[in-house]
């Protein structure tokens, strides 16, 4: 796994941050309006050989990646670059890819400053005009007939209608002007095809560099003016919308890293993902822009401020293709239709989501256990549910040193490398055992290594390993929510012991174990982060009742009593009064995006093979472009999903700091859950009304379990004000 930007590519970003910052100032951007074209920027451009940046170096070229082309348009996309890059970038590299005489020389012409050459976005026929951007200040323009690639040079300069974020658009009309043919064969077909392809990628760059410069002057601004006494950026109304939007944002960048990594790796999925990428890019910054703009209030709307200058472009570069949302069509016409299409080679992509390797023995040790136990008519599987937790299965793995391989030996652990200890857990989402109380317990466990003292270590860690009981979580209260530090519940030092009154809500798998993870108040004069102190309760001391609560989900969880509960010091971890050291990593474990791409993507072929079987018009679903659409937004979602949860750990991998990349994650997947299981249940009404545990029971399923996943493990409302925080630097929304 490699999620930090390359060794390599750091220069390139640096190189090209430094000259838009100075050659590309809201100044020079404003100077270029209406039309939207700044030539001294382009002839800058040209003299630093950034349209020639993917022609191959035998022809003349940087011969640089993909990639960092795309960094390049992304810094471009910050200061909102008034020159038509990516249609030059995209079609000289098909240039120097056809070759020949004609190629050759307008290559040339280029690097001279004799000529700008442009792309036609669309397949050009006789009679239909298209608007093309830089056209109006091209002396070129490259195009495809569907038969022949060429390059059409206007007889006059094209019409420049006014537009809403300028591009240096012109009319173009085929047929007036001179014709020159490059190519007309089918290798020139695909070249030209993957010319646009590689245009709908470096044009997501520079609306990914657009969004998050955006968000940047917001909350800039957010932090600076004073409203009712405070900044406007404490007040969630505010800052839970931005940090949805840089989600968005560092989810499309993480997409388009996603998506260069396919086609480097050639994978069939590789079209589909360029489609949803543009899509998404497209959405992501009409939203970040929108909202970005709206925090200025009126300012934004003046003329003098530049985000305006943001908003009109941020809709713009990506409607100059047409209507995004056809693209999230033809995604999944290549997806679930197996619709061909011609794609760039990317060159070197060093970026990796793939977790280490390593570690094959204990994943195979570990495979063996889950074979020799695992009943696929007795157990739950690809239930994420406590529901699915079977003690027989525990414990076997438990006897193996399986539940927590990382733990020492002295406790029941393999004292396992990270890689093994990685490899032995993908194993569980492969077989699809996946119940809480593993990781629940294994929090808990966590906190006794580094907290608990040695009495209580040799009590609870051998069982916890073993597997012969758990521990569940108390922290909920009726009255706090997902405020963990707002708790009432309790504790009394009395001599050696601790006396603990109070009451928990949602202590899902209490019923099943030993032990709570117990958050009390003992300092109920201190500030509420300086009050609390974290115990882990037995269950089976006198004062304890638990009491079932059951859910729409098909799911117990469980509210807790504790009525004059006597337990020893040795239960305490940490220090009186210091919880919230304890609670930082507990919390930290919790807070992930996990598992939810592989839900959303067994809704979604759940979905498509309904569509398949299922007639509609007289046709088979799938084939109506309303049903690929959808299905296909799902995919795009879980995409972004898995690598934005990738980043969690490949920052940890990288040591990047933590920029609420966790609670991020969480936020994002658990939302996407929601929203896309709901979609899917509305697409394949009525029959998705129909419980079950496989076919379209799956979005039933998902549908109800997804509501929760927002509220457990920190709510999106209290993870978005981690964003906010971290990542954007806002001020604290939440009281002290």
């Amino acid at each position: 796994m490699k999620l930090a930007m390359p060794e390599d590519s750091l220069p390139v970003r640096e190189m090209f941050e430094r000259f838009f910052a100075t050659e590309s100032t809201p100044a020079r951007v404003r100077g270029a309006e209406p039309l939207g074209f700044d030539p001294e920027l382009w002839r800058e451009l040209v003299a630093l050989e950034a349209p020639f940046i993917r022609l191959d170096a035998e022809a003349g070229g940087g011969g640089m990646s993909l990639f960092d082309a795309c960094i390049m348009m992304e810094q471009a996309g910050r200061k909102l670059a008034s020159a038509p890059l990516a249609e030059s970038v995209a079609a000289i590299r098909a240039l120097g890819e056809l070759g020949g005489d004609v190629a050759h020389k307008w290559i040339e012409d280029v690097r001279k400053g004799d000529a700008l050459l442009t792309l036609a976005l669309r397949e050009v026929r006789p009679g239909e005009a298209q608007l093309v951007p830089g056209g109006a200040v091209a002396q070129g323009v490259l195009t495809f007939d569907g038969k022949e690639v060429a390059i059409d040079v206007p007889a006059a300069p094209l019409n420049a209608p006014s537009t809403l974020g300028g591009a240096a658009i012109g009319l173009f009309e085929p047929g007036k002007g001179e014709r020159h043919v490059i190519a007309s064969n089918a290798d020139a077909a695909k070249i030209w095809a993957a010319a646009i392809e590689e245009w709908k990628l470096l044009t997501s760059a520079a609306l990914i560099g657009l969004s998050q410069e955006a968000l940047t002057m917001a909350s800039a601004y957010a932090c600076e003016r004073i409203a009712f006494g405070q900044p406007i950026g404490a007040n969630q109304g505010i800052a839970h919308v931005l940090a949805n939007d840089v989600i968005d944002a560092d989810g499309a960048n993480l997409m388009l890293w996603r998506t260069l990594r396919s086609l480097a790796d050639k994978q069939p999925e590789a079209a589909a993902e360029i489609s949803m990428m543009f899509w998404w890019a497209s959405r992501t910054a009409t939203n970040c822009v929108a909202h970005a703009l709206h925090t200025f209030g009126g300012y934004g709307l003046t003329l003098e401020y530049d985000i305006q200058l943001y908003h009109r472009r941020a809709k713009a570069w990506a409607l100059a293709f047409g209507d995004p949302q056809q693209e999230l069509t033809r995604a999944g016409r290549r997806l679930l239709l197996s619709e061909s299409a011609a794609v760039p080679d990317p060159g070197a992509v060093e970026i990796d989501f793939e977790p280490p390797t390593g570690g094959e023995a204990l994943a195979e040790e570990t495979r063996a256990v889950f074979n020799a136990v695992i009943d696929p008519e007795k157990h739950i599987l690809h239930d994420h549910s406590f529901e699915s937790h079977s003690w027989d299965v525990h414990r076997a793995l438990g006897k193996a040193g399986l539940l927590f391989p990382d733990w020492p030996e002295k406790w029941g652990g393999r004292g396992a490398d990270r890689d093994s200890v990685r490899a032995s857990n993908a194993v569980w989402n492969e077989v699809g055992y996946t119940p809480p109380v593993r990781s629940v317990t294994g929090l808990s466990g966590a906190a006794v290594l580094k907290f608990g003292t040695p009495e209580l270590q040799e009590e609870v860690l051998p069982g916890f390993a073993s597997g012969e009981f758990s521990s569940c979580l108390g922290y909920t209260e009726p009255s706090g929510g997902s405020d963990v530090f707002a708790a009432k519940t309790r504790a009394v030092r009395d001599g050696d012991d601790w006396v603990i009154n109070g009451q928990k809500m949602f202590t899902s798998g209490a019923d099943l174990a030993s032990y709570v993870l117990l958050i009390t108040r003992t300092d109920p004069d201190a500030p509420k982060h300086k009050g609390i102190t974290v115990f882990l309760c037995p269950l089976n001391v006198p004062g304890v009742e638990i009491h079932p609560v059951f859910t729409f989900m098909d799911e117990r969880t469980n509210a807790t009593f504790y009525s004059d509960v006597r337990i020893p010091d040795r239960y305490r971890l940490g220090e009186v009064n210091a919880g919230a050291q304890v609670l930082a990593s507990a919390l930290s474990q919790e807070q992930s995006g996990g598992y939810y791409h592989l839900n959303l993507r067994a809704m979604a072929d759940a979905a498509t093979e309904w569509a398949r079987k299922t007639q509609r018009d007289g046709k088979p679903a799938i084939e109506h472009p309303d049903v690929l659409t959808r299905i296909a937004r799902v995919h795009a979602h879980a995409n972004v999903s898995e690598a934005i949860s990738a980043r969690v750990l490949g920052a940890h991998l990288a040591k990047i700091p933590d920029l609420a990349f966790g609670p991020a994650a969480k936020v994002f997947s658990t939302e996407a859950f929601i929203s896309q299981s709901a979609d899917l249940l509305d697409l394949a009404a009525p029959q998705s009304l129909l419980r079950g545990k496989d076919g379209l029971g799956i979005v039933e399923m998902g549908y109800r379990h997804s509501t929760a996943t927002t509220i457990y493990g920190g709510t999106s409302e209290v993870l978005r004000s981690m964003v906010a925080e971290r990542r954007l630097g806002l001020p604290r929304s939440r009281a002290k």
